[in-house]
C-alpha cells in the first residue's frame, strides 16, 4: 500500500500522517473502531496536500467523520456504508451543518449502475403557502422565520440511508453506528472552527438543549480541545442501530421532536404523524445523467435545483467556447473573458431556476422534461444573450411552447450543509450532501425523549421555500409552501463517468447554500475541462453570481482581473466564500482526494 502526500507545512503533514491510518491492514468483516489521535486544526485557509491511495478513499468535512468512513471501508465496508459511518459521526462533531435532524440526497455507482436516494425533509401535513406570512400577510423576516418551529422539515437522513443500504451495504447496520456512538460516549475535541461557529451564534444560546451542552454558565463557548460528550445522542444512535431506522420514526422520539416544535416561542405545524409516517416511502428516484464533453455527469433530479444548474452554466459555456477563440485558464487562474462567461451563464441559469425548479411531485416541468432545461438548441438560444458587456440581470427562458405560468421567486438566502464523496475496493462509488440548512438549522434541538444531556439539532429547511406563495403579480411561484411538498435545493452530489467507455472518473460535491452550483461547477471544470487534480481544482479562488452582482473569494484575485471585469460591466464584491468541496477522481495507479482548504476536511484510504 502506497500513500503520497504533496508539499504543505509540515503541521498540517504531521496532523494527516495521524490521521491517515496509511498502513496495511486486513480486512474484517466487522467494525473494530478506535478513537483516532485529534490534533488541533487550525481555521482560516489551510493549505492542503491531496491525496494519493491505491484502493479506496473517503472525503469528509471532519477527520473524525473521515477516519470513521475510512474504518469502515478498512474492514470490508462498501461506500454507502461507510457514508452512513461518516453521517452518524457528522450529526456529532459537525453538528452546525447536517444530521440525523436533516436530509439528504446520495448517488452511487455500483457495477455499472448509477442510482439516487432523495432524503429530502418534507412539510408537515398542516404546512400551507402562508407558512412565513405575518397576520398582516407580509413575510416574515427571514432571519426570524429561520429561528422557529415554522422552519423544521419532517428529518429524512435516517430512512434514506437505511433504504440505500438495504440495497448497496455489506456490513451489518449495527456495525455502522460504532464510531459515533464511541465518540459520543466517550467525547470528542471541540475544533477551532465548532468553537468559533458556537461564539459567533447568538441564538443557539436561547436553546436549553444547546446551552447546557456547548456553553458554560456565563454562556460562554466551551474552549478549544474541550471533551465533548453527547449522552442522548450516544442512546438514540444504539437505538437506531439495533431496531433500524423505526427506532427515530417512532411515537417516543417524535413526540420529543414536535414538544421542541411546539413549543418555541414562533411554534411550528408539525405532528407526531407527520414523523411517525414519514418512512412509509420509496426514497429511490432516477438520477439525471447529462453529456458535457468528453463526460457523462450525473446528478439528483428536482427537487435539488443543483444538477439542472450546473449542467446548464456549463452548457451555455459549451455553446460559447464554441463559436469564439479565447484563453480560458492561465496557469493558475481563469482569464477575465472565461469569468464574464462563466457568469453570464449563471444569471441566465439562476432565471430559470427561480421561474421552474420546485419538487416534481407538485410542479411539472417545462415542456414536460426537466432535460428541456438542458437541451442544445435551448442552451444555444440562451448563449446567444450572452455579449462582451454585462447583461446586469437575466431574464428566464422558455425550452417550450407554452409560457410558464409561474411566477419568479424572489431571491433570499441559503446557507449550510456538508459533503462526502467515498469510493471502496469494489469501485463502489458515492457522492453524498447531507444538511440541516444553516448553521445548527433552526436552532431547536431534541433529545429524542431520551432524557439525557445532548441531542441532535432541527433543520430549518422550510426556509428554503418562498416565503411568500405569490409573485407582485399574482402568479403562483413553484417552490411555494404546500402540505408534504420538498423545498428546492441546490445540494449538487455528482458523479462523473467517460462518456467513451462508462468508467467511473469522479465524485464531488460541496456545502455552500445556492453557492454549492458554483462551487461544484468550479471543482468539476477544474478537473475535466482545465487537468487539474482535485486538491488543485477545489483550491481555486471562488466566485458566484445568482443573476445579479458578481462575487469574488476575497483577498484571492489580482486587482487586474477585477478591474477587466468591472470594464465589461460587472458589479464586483469581493467576500469570504467558504465552500467545503471534496473529491475523489479516479487515476491510473488507483484515486486522487482533494478536501478544502477553507474547512476541516481531508481524504483518507489505503
Amino acid at each position: 500500500m502506497h500513500c503520497k502526500t504533496y508539499p504543505v507545512l509540515a503541521s498540517l503533514i504531521l496532523m494527516l500522517t495521524l490521521l491517515s491510518g496509511c498502513q496495511d491492514q486486513e480486512a474484517e468483516m466487522e467494525v473494530s473502531y478506535s478513537i483516532p489521535e485529534q490534533p488541533e486544526i487550525s481555521t482560516g485557509y489551510t493549505e492542503k496536500p491531496g491525496w494519493a491511495t491505491n484502493e479506496f478513499a473517503v472525503a469528509a468535512a471532519n477527520p473524525l467523520a473521515t477516519d470513521a468512513g475510512f474504518q469502515v471501508l478498512r474492514s470490508g465496508g462498501s461506500a454507502v456504508d461507510a457514508a452512513i459511518a461518516v453521517q452518524m459521526v457528522l450529526t456529532l462533531v459537525e453538528p452546525q451543518s447536517s444530521g440525523i435532524g436533516g436530509g439528504a440526497f446520495l448517488l452511487t455507482f455500483d457495477e455499472g449502475e448509477t442510482s439516487a436516494f432523495n432524503g429530502r425533509e418534507t412539510a408537515p401535513s398542516a404546512a400551507g403557502p402562508d407558512l412565513f406570512l405575518d397576520a398582516s400577510g407580509d413575510p416574515l423576516p427571514f432571519d426570524e422565520a429561520v429561528k422557529s418551529g415554522l422552519s423544521v422539515g419532517v428529518p429524512g437522513t435516517v430512512a434514506m440511508l437505511e433504504e440505500a443500504h438495504s440495497q448497496y451495504g455489506l456490513l451489518d447496520w449495527r456495525e455502522l453506528f460504532t464510531p459515533a456512538i464511541t465518540l459520543a460516549e466517550e467525547g470528542f475535541n471541540i475544533s477551532p472552527r465548532l468553537h468559533k461557529l458556537l461564539e459567533a451564534d447568538e441564538s443557539l444560546r436561547n436553546d436549553s438543549i444547546a446551552s447546557d451542552l456547548y456553553y458554560d454558565e456565563n454562556g460562554d463557548p466551551l474552549p478549544v480541545g474541550t471533551t465533548l460528550k453527547n449522552p442522548a445522542l450516544a442512546e438514540l444512535l444504539r437505538n437506531i442501530s439495533r431496531e433500524g431506522s423505526r427506532a427515530f420514526y417512532n411515537e417516543t422520539v417524535a413526540e420529543a421532536i414536535v414538544d421542541r416544535i411546539r413549543s418555541h416561542p414562533r411554534p411550528g405545524p408539525m405532528t407526531v404523524g407527520d414523523i411517525v409516517e414519514y418512512p412509509n416511502q420509496t426514497f429511490e428516484t432516477e438520477p439525471m445523467c447529462n453529456d458535457w464533453k468528453a463526460y457523462i455527469l450525473c446528478g439528483m433530479p428536482p427537487p435539488s435545483s443543483g444538477h439542472i444548474a450546473i449542467m446548464q452554466i456549463l452548457g451555455i459555456l459549451e455553446q460559447v467556447e464554441n463559436r469564439s477563440t479565447f484563453t480560458a485558464f492561465n496557469d493558475s487562474l481563469p482569464s477575465a473573458r472565461w469569468m464574464h462567461n462563466y457568469f453570464e451563464a449563471s444569471k441566465l441559469t439562476f432565471a430559470d431556476r427561480a421561474l421552474y425548479v420546485a419538487d416534481a411531485v407538485f410542479v411539472d416541468p417545462p415542456a414536460g422534461d426537466w432535460h428541456s432545461l438542458l437541451d442544445r438548441d435551448y442552451l444555444e438560444k440562451r448563449s446567444q444573450l450572452i455579449s462582451d458587456t454585462s447583461m446586469k440581470e437575466a431574464e428566464p427562458g422558455n425550452p417550450g411552447k407554452e409560457t410558464a405560468i409561474y411566477g419568479i421567486q424572489p431571491r433570499q438566502p441559503e446557507k449550510g450543509t456538508s459533503h462526502i464523496s467515498i469510493v471502496d475496493r469494489n469501485g463502489q462509488a458515492v457522492s453524498m450532501t447531507t444538511t440541516i440548512e444553516q448553521g445548527f438549522g433552526s436552532r431547536i434541538m431534541s433529545d429524542g425523549g431520551t432524557g439525557l444531556p445532548g441531542g441532535f439539532h432541527l433543520n430549518n429547511e422550510l426556509t428554503d421555500f418562498s416565503r411568500t406563495p405569490e409573485d407582485m403579480d399574482g402568479n403562483l411561484i413553484a417552490n411555494r409552501v404546500e402540505a408534504g411538498k420538498r423545498p428546492r435545493s441546490s445540494m449538487a452530489p455528482t458523479l462523473v463517468f467517460d462518456r467513451e467507455t462508462g468508467e467511473f472518473v469522479a465524485s464531488v460535491g460541496s456545502p455552500g447554500g445556492a453557492a454549492i452550483i458554483h462551487y461544484t461547477a468550479k471543482a468539476l471544470v477544474g478537473m475535466l475541462d482545465w487537468n487539474l487534480n482535485a486538491q488543485h481544482a477545489i483550491d481555486l479562488p471562488n466566485f458566484v453570481n445568482f443573476n445579479g452582482p458578481s462575487f469574488l473569494e476575497e483577498g484571492r484575485w489580482p486587482q487586474e482581473l477585477i478591474n477587466e471585469l468591472k470594464a465589461m460591466g460587472h458589479d464586483v464584491s469581493q467576500t469570504e466564500l467558504t465552500s467545503g468541496l471534496q473529491a475523489i477522481q479516479k487515476t491510473d495507479d488507483g484515486f486522487f482526494g482533494g478536501a478544502d482548504p477553507r474547512r476541516e476536511g481531508v481524504v483518507m484510504g489505503n
